[in-house]
C-alpha cells in the first residue's frame, strides 16, 4: 500500500484568515455606522411633542450614548413654534472609569453647530469623590463659552447620606479647583430635598421634577430644570430629555465659563 504524503500546513493560512476576519468585521462595523448616520440624518419631527413651559426664553436637552448616533446639524436647525435648542448637555463620564461612548464625538459635534455646550458626570456614590472627580477632569476639556461642569447625582446606593455628601462635596471641591469655576448640581427635586439641601445651596442646580406646568418644586434657587424625557427633536432618533434656564441671556451668559 502507497502512503499518501502529509500535507504540510502553510504558515501564511492562518494570518490570511484573521486578516480576512478583521476585514469582515470592519466592514460589518462600517456598515452598522453608515446605517446609524442615516437613521439619524433622516429623523425629522415638525415639533418637539411635549409641552414646553410657560415664560422661559432658553431652552436645550441632554444627551448620553443612549440618544444614539446624533446628526447636529438637524438638531441646530430644529425649531418649534419660534422656539430654538440654545443649550446641551453631554454625558462625559461615570464613576470613575466609565466614559460615554458618543461623548467625544458629541462634544465636538455641538460646537461646531455653535450650541452652547456643558459635560456631566454620572456620580456613583459607593466610588471615591477625589477619584470620581479626576477621571471626569481627565476627559472634558472645557472652553471659554461651555457650561460649568455638572455632578449629576441621583441616587444613595446603599451607601449611608452622610458618606454620600462628603464623597459628593470632595468631588465638586475637586472640579472646582481643576476648572477655576463652581459646578453645577443635578438632582431630582427630591433626591435634592431629602439628602442635599442647604448644604449645597452654594452650587448652581439643574433639577430634574416631571409633570409639572411652572416650576420644580425644590427648596431653594434653580439655574436649569428638567422638566421632561419624552422630547422629540430632529436629528435624534431616540427620546430626549428637554431643560429650560431660569433667566434671561445676560443671565445665562454670565454663568458660562469665562
Amino acid at each position: 500500500m502507497v502512503r499518501k504524503k502529509k500535507r504540510k500546513f502553510k504558515w501564511w493560512v492562518m494570518p490570511m484568515l484573521l486578516l480576512l476576519l478583521l476585514a469582515a468585521c470592519l466592514l460589518v462595523m462600517y456598515w452598522w455606522q453608515v446605517q446609524q448616520q442615516n437613521k439619524a440624518r433622516f429623523t425629522q419631527y415638525d415639533g418637539y411633542n411635549i409641552p414646553l413651559p410657560v415664560g422661559y426664553p432658553i431652552h436645550g436637552i441632554d444627551v448620553s450614548y443612549y440618544q444614539q448616533y446624533i446628526y447636529w446639524p438637524s438638531v441646530k436647525q430644529m425649531k418649534d413654534e419660534d422656539i430654538s435648542l440654545a443649550f446641551v448637555f453631554i454625558k462625559a463620564t461615570e464613576g470613575t472609569s466609565n466614559t460615554d461612548k458618543q461623548f467625544n464625538r458629541n462634544w465636538q459635534q455641538a460646537k461646531d453647530q455653535h450650541i452652547t455646550r456643558g459635560a456631566y458626570h454620572f456620580f456613583i456614590a459607593t466610588k471615591d469623590g477625589k477619584q470620581q472627580a479626576k477621571q471626569f477632569i481627565q476627559h472634558v476639556k472645557l472652553s471659554h463659552g461651555d457650561l460649568p461642569p455638572v455632578i449629576d447625582v441621583e441616587q444613595l446606593y446603599g451607601v449611608s447620606a452622610t458618606l454620600m455628601r462628603q464623597r459628593l462635596k470632595t468631588c465638586l471641591a475637586e472640579v472646582e479647583k481643576a476648572y477655576h469655576v463652581k459646578p453645577i448640581i443635578y438632582s431630582g427635586a427630591d433626591f435634592y430635598n431629602n439628602y442635599l439641601g442647604k448644604a449645597f445651596n452654594q452650587y448652581p442646580l439643574w433639577v430634574a421634577h416631571y409633570f409639572e406646568y411652572n416650576q420644580p418644586r425644590v427648596n431653594r434657587v434653580w439655574q436649569f430644570w428638567q422638566h421632561s424625557s419624552n422630547g422629540k427633536v430632529s436629528g435624534i432618533p431616540a427620546p430626549v430629555d428637554f431643560n429650560v434656564f431660569n433667566g434671561d441671556s445676560i443671565a445665562f451668559k454670565k454663568l458660562l465659563v469665562p
